[in-house]
């Protein structure tokens, strides 16, 4: 049994995704009113406390903070002063930091209450026009297309929703891996939502293959920030799907023993009627 710090609070608030008239009083006040303010990136933050009148001390919080930066905020929190973390944008711990000083502030027995609203997944999902009674939050997928493809692939059996996040650098790259994992598949749907919120807000919703051509098209589509939301496999084509790979993988190993990986690949693909590049991947990752 941890000692109590009763009375003192670890608040997590919500900040705006793109429009600032979507910060809640709430927040508002809960910012000026703690000890101290722990942001993702405080140069960024403080524009946004700047433009509330919020003159609270701020301090950085981050992926690379270090264990005794962590130990600072939990030495402050010990000593009774109150806390408020925040992100760059929407809600804390939903791809960013924080989930360790959450569980280390919850062992000292202080209390976490979370000062809801903006996030960029549940915005997109409300939007979509795609079931969201069951959804799988994936975040961003690897930097790496191999990687990226295999990820795709592991989850091409999920029936549930997926959504992803994505950059403006990795956006045309990644609709490529889903074209080459889900394209062959009309009945799922993906929907992209660009800068959520922000002045050049747009969505796009189709088959894979044309979501990646809308964005092929213009290369304004290819800018801003992204959440993607897919549409679940059902269970009969989830079935099919991973039958069809094992399948592939069983003969492009036979495949092998006359053959390059990519000539087993393709063949294998081809016979068992599977997309070449999600086996590639995976017959990759097999080799190393």
């Amino acid at each position: 049994m941890q000692d109590s710090n009763e009375g003192v609070v670890l608040y997590i608030v919500a900040t705006p995704i793109g429009n600032l008239d979507d910060m809640s009083a709430r927040a508002i006040e809960v910012l000026k009113r703690v000890d101290l303010i722990a942001a993702e990136d405080t140069r960024h933050s403080k524009r946004l406390l700047q433009h509330f009148a919020v003159n609270t001390q701020l301090t950085s919080h981050h992926d690379f903070s270090s264990a005794a930066e962590v130990q600072k905020l939990l030495d402050h929190l010990a000593s009774g002063k109150s806390l408020a973390l925040i992100s760059d944008a929407g809600t804390p711990l939903i791809s960013d930091p924080g989930y360790q000083l959450v569980s280390a502030a919850r062992s000292l027995g202080v209390e976490v209450l979370p000062i809801p609203g903006p996030s960029a997944v549940i915005a997109a999902l409300s939007v979509a026009g795609i079931a969201c009674d069951r959804f799988r939050f994936e975040g961003f997928l690897p930097a790496k297309s191999t990687q990226r493809l295999k990820r795709l692939q592991a989850l091409a059996a999920e029936s549930a929703t997926l959504v992803f996040y994505e950059s403006p650098h990795r956006i045309a790259a990644s609709l490529a891996d889903f074209v080459s994992v889900f394209g062959a598949d009309e009945q799922r749907q993906l929907f992209v939502a660009r800068e959520l919120t922000k002045k050049f807000e747009s969505h796009c919703l189709g088959s894979v293959a044309q979501v990646a051509d809308w964005a092929e098209g213009d290369t304004n589509n290819t800018r801003g920030e992204f959440v993607l939301v897919l549409s679940g496999a059902s269970v009969q084509d989830a079935a099919e799907q991973e039958a069809g790979m094992q399948r592939a993988q069983e003969i492009a190993r036979l495949l092998r023993a006359d053959l390059s990986l990519k000539r087993a690949v393709a063949l294998a693909a081809e016979i068992a009627g599977v997309r070449k590049n999600a086996l590639y991947a995976l017959m990759l990752q097999e080799a190393d």
